[in-house]
């Protein structure tokens, strides 16, 4: 068997600030609201994936879902792992492995910080690799800083040209009524907020929220006999880098130029036929580097791209038109929301924020500091 696989429900849960309710509910409401918004119920589904929740992930999530899948998939490579997921799940419905999987995830990142139930530094162990990086304090953000800096070094991209990626987040983020942060943000604004590690201010970093969502896929003989337009799953890409920085050959090099080379050249397109991004956005230099890895400009070229308001909902090209993580939502891994989103867009359904016409959206995610990535093409009819 060889058959067309579509997205045919997308929801999020509850998001923001939630504070009385724990990642089991949340995937719950997500998964609720998905299989709705596909008409389906939980009888219907028998794929599950999941991560980062409980000791068992997904089998976890799956009982307390009352779900018994016959394939699962707990994949854990960082913010990439949802799309990373979606690539097998596909290749699981085509195959005939599977007939309607659902994709789920939930956190309380942000209630759990202010109820101090977990530590705002987090540790990725002391073993393997790492553990010749840990004595030296390496945090996530300042690998980051790394990134930045070295591409500032190497191509002279300015820090003003990295923080209109997040004023342009800001921008994209007031027309979405279900955003953190709404107000609107300027380069001045982004430069003065305080500094966490040089160049990278404040407002260079996502923010910290609760939530979660999730996404339905099925094989086109069930999709097209659905409530809502099926949207097409047209190509997929995955790779992994690196977790040690000196392992990494070039720190302006994401693998996304591997895994978007790969959705590209399985879905038969080219970056000037997405009409929609949706890229992680931990950190305003994952969105540079991953522009120019995935082929919309070419390196070192992402600085002058950004300028001039591309990223906005009415630029050149829209992207993180939900906001992203920089204002939108990020409740430690986001990959799931860009699935969302994208799906949104292209069926018409993002209120306030919609891109007029889109029709082929391009979904990116990054795990780690660079370390994995992973490229989703979708598509109407």
């Amino acid at each position: 068997m060889n058959r067309a696989v579509a997205i045919v429900g997308a929801a999020l849960s509850d998001c923001g600030r939630v504070d009385d309710t724990t990642p089991f509910e949340l995937h719950q409401q997500g998964v609720a609201r998905a299989l709705a918004d596909a008409g389906l119920t939980k009888d219907d589904v028998d794929g599950f994936g999941s991560t980062g929740c409980g000791l068992l992930a997904p089998v976890e999530v799956a009982e307390y879902l009352g779900l018994r899948p016959t394939w699962v998939d707990g994949t854990g490579v960082g913010g990439s792992t949802w799309l990373v997921m979606a690539e097998h799940a596909v290749a699981a419905i085509a195959a005939g492995h599977a007939e309607v999987v659902v994709l789920a995830y939930g956190s309380t990142a942000r209630a759990d910080l202010k109820a101090r139930r977990r530590s705002a530094n987090l540790s990725f162990g002391t073993r393997g690799p790492v553990q010749f990086e840990v004595p030296h304090g390496h945090t996530l953000i300042s690998k980051y800083a790394m990134v930045a800096r070295r591409h500032m070094h190497t191509y002279g991209t300015t820090i003003e040209q990295l923080a209109e990626i997040a004023v342009a987040a800001r921008a994209n983020a007031s027309r979405n009524p279900d955003a953190y942060y709404r107000d609107p943000i300027t380069i001045d604004d982004v430069a003065a907020s305080p500094m966490i590690a040089d160049p990278l201010t404040k407002l260079h970093c996502c923010i910290r929220s609760d939530g979660g969502g999730a996404v339905v896929l099925t094989g086109a003989d069930r999709a097209r006999d659905l409530s809502k337009p099926p949207v097409w799953v047209l190509g997929t890409g995955s790779a992994s880098s690196h977790t040690t920085m000196s392992e990494w050959p070039d720190f302006t090099d994401s693998p996304a130029r591997r895994s978007g080379a790969l959705a590209f050249a399985r879905a038969g397109l080219r970056p000037e036929d997405v009409d929609v991004c949706e890229i992680y956005d931990a950190f305003t230099p994952m969105v540079l580097l991953s522009l120019e890895a995935l082929g919309f400009c070419g390196p070192g070229e992402g600085g002058p791209f950004v300028e001039g308001g591309t990223l906005r909902l009415d630029g050149r090209l829209p992207t993180n038109t939900d906001g992203g993580g920089l204002s939108a939502c990020h409740p430690g891994m986001r990959g799931m929301f860009l699935m969302v989103e994208a799906v949104r867009q292209l069926r018409g359904e993002a209120t306030g924020r919609q891109v007029p016409g889109a029709r082929i959206a391009c979904c990116n995610g990054t795990g780690g500091w660079f370390s994995s990535a992973a490229t989703l093409l979708l598509g109407v009819d």
